[in-house]
């Protein structure tokens, strides 16, 4: 349970927004998780402003973070408060020069294991390459070394 930081000018713009910096509706956040076919089950998801409350008891870990992740990598959205039980994500912010290789080098250790944050952030990421200044991204910490 956290109150997690997102860059509120980056992500990716829902329809249904008049605005670029201004927050997505609750729908429009709900069709997005539901167009990335994410487990939400047992989640709820509220906006106030430019906050994201997501609550509830999810599925799992895993799903918990992938929501998460998936409302605050949205244009508008500026914090996404976790007030699932479970342990806390760990998120890195994508800052300019970053590869996945790069990251998974500071991370975990070693930059052959980018296929991990990869895989952990599909569906939300379709490329290893396909990565963007202010995005945050899963760090798995249930893999092996």
């Amino acid at each position: 349970m956290g109150l997690w930081s997102f860059v509120k000018d980056a992500g990716k713009k829902l329809t249904g927004s008049a605005e670029a910096a201004e927050a997505p509706s609750k729908d429009a956040l709900l069709a997005e998780i539901e167009a990335l076919g994410l487990q939400a089950q047992g989640l709820d998801v509220s906006v106030d402003g430019d906050k994201v409350n997501v609550t509830g008891t999810a599925v799992s870990q895993e799903a918990k973070e992938k929501v998460i992740l998936a409302v605050g990598n949205v244009k508008g959205v500026a914090t996404v408060e976790d007030k699932v039980a479970g342990p806390d994500p760990v998120f890195h912010t994508v800052k300019k020069g970053d590869t996945l290789s790069a990251i998974a080098k500071k991370t975990l250790g070693k930059a052959s294991r980018y296929p991990e944050i990869f895989e952990a952030n599909k569906p939300m990421l379709t490329h290893p390459d396909k990565i963007y200044p202010g995005q945050v991204l899963r760090i798995p910490q249930d893999t092996e070394a």
